[in-house]
C-alpha cells in the first residue's frame, strides 16, 4: 500500500507492507536530547512536530549525484525517553528499528499515532528512495543534525497502531 506523508487517516493494519512518499524529519538521540531540553525550558521547537514523522536515522554525506548517503534506522529503544512527549505534541508517525517501551507504545495508541519499523543495516538501499534534503535544525550536531528529506516508495512496516502490535 502505497502512503502519502502527513498521515490523514490510520486505517493501518499492523504487519503490512507500506510504502511512504513525503516529507520526514530525521532525529537521532543528541537531537531528540535537545529538543527534549528546549520543551522542558519552554523554548519554541526549530521545527513543528505537529502532523510530523519523524526517522530515527542520520543520514552520511551524499555521494554525487544522490540526496544522502546510507541512510538507514537506529534503535528505537534509544528514543523512549522523549517519544511519549512528542507523540503528544502531534508527531503522526514514527520510522525506526525494534521494539519500543510500553510508554510510547500508549502515547502511540493515546494520540491515534502509528509507529514503522524500517529493516536495519539497509541504509543504502533506502537511501535511493531520498529524493531531496536539507539540514533545518540543530546543525550544530552535525550528523545527528534535524534534516528534512523527502521520500518517494520508502518501504517500511507497520508496527504498531491504535489498534494493535507487531511486538505482542
Amino acid at each position: 500500500m502505497k502512503i502519502d506523508l502527513p498521515i490523514t487517516e490510520n486505517n493501518l493494519i499492523v504487519g503490512e507492507q507500506v510504502y511512504l512518499t513525503g516529507y520526514i524529519y530525521t532525529a537521532r538521540d543528541a537531537a531528540h536530547a535537545k529538543l527534549f531540553d528546549m520543551l522542558s525550558i519552554g523554548e519554541e521547537l526549530p521545527i513543528n512536530l505537529n502532523g510530523a514523522c519523524i526517522y530515527y536515522a542520520g543520514p552520511t554525506p551524499a555521494k554525487p549525484g544522490r540526496a544522502v548517503g546510507s541512510c538507514g534506522p537506529t534503535t528505537s529503544k534509544r528514543m523512549d525517553k522523549y517519544a511519549p512527549a512528542f507523540y503528544d505534541l502531534g508527531v503522526s508517525c514514527v520510522i525506526g528499528k525494534g521494539p519500543v517501551s510500553k510508554e510510547t507504545e500508549e502515547a502511540i495508541i493515546r494520540n491515534g499515532a502509528v509507529y514503522f519499523v524500517a529493516v536495519g543495516g539497509v541504509g543504502a538501499l533506502l537511501s535511493r528512495c531520498m529524493k531531496s534534503c536539507e539540514v533545518v535544525a540543530l546543525d550544530e550536531l552535525l550528523s545527528e543534525a534535524i534534516h528534512k528529506i523527502y521520500v518517494e516508495d520508502m518501504p517500511v512496516f507497520v508496527a504498531i497502531t491504535p489498534k494493535g502490535s507487531i511486538f505482542i
